[in-house]
C-alpha cells in the first residue's frame, strides 16, 4: 500500500503562487494551445503549463508562426512562455515587447535544448558554457521584464567534462532570475541514459535562495514524489511522461494534494481523449483536416501498452478527418483497461555522444565572440 506523502508547499515564481508545483516542459510541436487545455483541464487548474520555444528574433520580427504560438486560450490565467534567444539585446526587446503587448505573466528563458541545428551555432545547452553572454542575456531580460518573472531551464552541461549548471545557477541568482529549472541530463545524454537526481540536489544546496525544479525520468506522480523527497526541489517539470497522457497532470495534482487520485483510463476513455485533442487542434489551426493530421504524431503514444494491431496503428496515422479518426478508433476493442507498464518510459530514449558545436566553442569558457543572429532559428517552436 502507498502511504501519501505530504502535500508540499505552493511553489511560488515570482508573484505567482502555483498550487502544485507541477511544470509542462516546453516540447517543440506538442506544448501549444489545446495540449496545455488538456493538460490544465485534467489538473484542474493547478500547475504551471509552458509554451512551445518562442525564438526571440521571430517574435521581434512578428514572424506568423510565432505569433500564433504565442496565442494563448482565454481559460489560460497564468500565462507562460519559453523564449530562445543568444543576443542580449534582441532578447530584451523580446521581452520588452511582451511586457507592453501584454503577451504573457510569466517568462522562461531556454538554455537546455539539445538539438544540434541549435547548439552547433551556440544556442541552447551549448550557451551556458559561456558565462559572460549567459549573464548578459539574463541580465538584460530581468532589466525588460519588470514585475514579470523570469525563469531558467537548462542541463547539467555540454557533457561530463564541461559541465556548467552549478555556475550558471549561481549567475542565474546573482542576475534576479526567479527560479532554475534543471534537466538532470548533460547535451550529449540527449533523452538517453538515467537522468542524474543527484545534480539536483547539489544545484538545491548551491542556490537556496531560489525555487530549483527538477526534471528527467518523472514519468508517474509517484516519481515526481520520489524526485523532491531526494532531491529537496522545490518542484518538477514534466515532458516526455505526459505524450499521450495529459491525465498524468491530474495524478500529480492527487499526489501534492494528499487525494492520491490516480487515473487508469480505459481504452474507452482513452480513444475519448483522442478525438477531443484532434478537435482542439483543428480548432485553433482553423483547418480540420491540418489539426487530425497534426495530431497523427500523438497517436502511437496515446495507444502505448493496449493490444491494437500494426494495421490499426497504420490506419490511425493516416486519418484526416475527425469522423475517419472516431470511426476508426470504434473499430478498437475499446473495454480494454489501462495496461500495466503503460506509465513507463515512453518517447525519445536514445543517446547522442556527439554535441555539434561551434568551431572551438571549448576553448574558452569566457571568450564569447563569434556568436551571431545565425545562432536563432529563423521561426520558433524549436
Amino acid at each position: 500500500m502507498t502511504t501519501l506523502a505530504p502535500a508540499p508547499p505552493a511553489l511560488r515564481i515570482g508573484p505567482h503562487t502555483v498550487q502544485a508545483p507541477v511544470v509542462l516542459a516546453p516540447m517543440a510541436g506538442i506544448t501549444n494551445a489545446p495540449f496545455r487545455t488538456l493538460c490544465r483541464e485534467f489538473s484542474g487548474g493547478r500547475g504551471l503549463f509552458v509554451s512551445e520555444m518562442i525564438t526571440t528574433r521571430a517574435l521581434v520580427e512578428r514572424n506568423e508562426k510565432t505569433m500564433q504560438l504565442i496565442h494563448f486560450d482565454a481559460s489560460e490565467t497564468l500565462r507562460s512562455i519559453q523564449l530562445y534567444g543568444v543576443d542580449p539585446a534582441i532578447v530584451g526587446k523580446a521581452v520588452r515587447m511582451i511586457v507592453d503587448e501584454d503577451l504573457a505573466d510569466h517568462i522562461d528563458l531556454n538554455f537546455g535544448c539539445p538539438v544540434p541545428k541549435v547548439t552547433r551555432k551556440g544556442g541552447g545547452s551549448a550557451l551556458p558554457y559561456k558565462r559572460p553572454l549567459l549573464r548578459a542575456i539574463l541580465r538584460e531580460a530581468v532589466a525588460q521584464a519588470g514585475d514579470l518573472p523570469v525563469t531558467i531551464k537548462m542541463r547539467k552541461g555540454i557533457d561530463d567534462d564541461h559541465m556548467t549548471y552549478l555556475d550558471a545557477g549561481r549567475i542565474a541568482v546573482e542576475e534576479g532570475i526567479s527560479a532554475v529549472a534543471l534537466h538532470g541530463r548533460t547535451t550529449a545524454q540527449h533523452y538517453g541514459g538515467t537522468a542524474d537526481w543527484d545534480a539536483v540536489a547539489r544545484l538545491k544546496e548551491h542556490v537556496p535562495e531560489i525555487p530549483v525544479l527538477g526534471n528527467g525520468d518523472v514519468w508517474s506522480a509517484e516519481d515526481a514524489q520520489r524526485m523532491m523527497r531526494e532531491t529537496g526541489c522545490d518542484g518538477v517539470v514534466v515532458g516526455r511522461g505526459c505524450l499521450g497522457r495529459p491525465w498524468l497532470f491530474g495524478d500529480l495534482a492527487g499526489a501534492f494534494d494528499g487525494t492520491g487520485a490516480r487515473q487508469r483510463p480505459s481504452l474507452r476513455e482513452v480513444a475519448g481523449v483522442m478525438v477531443r485533442h484532434a478537435t482542439l487542434l483543428g480548432e485553433w489551426m482553423g483547418d480540420e483536416s491540418r489539426g487530425v493530421i497534426d495530431f497523427r504524431k500523438h497517436v502511437a503514444w496515446y495507444l502505448k501498452g493496449f493490444a491494437v494491431g500494426s494495421e490499426m496503428r497504420k490506419c490511425l496515422a493516416v486519418t484526416s478527418t475527425l469522423e475517419e479518426l472516431a470511426g476508426q478508433l470504434q473499430r478498437l476493442d475499446l473495454d480494454q483497461p489501462w495496461p500495466d507498464g503503460a506509465d513507463g518510459p515512453r518517447g525519445r530514449t536514445s543517446g547522442n555522444n556527439r554535441v555539434a558545436l561551434p568551431d572551438g566553442w571549448l576553448n574558452d569558457p569566457y571568450d564569447c565572440a563569434g556568436v551571431g543572429a545565425d545562432a536563432e532559428l529563423d521561426t520558433s517552436g524549436g
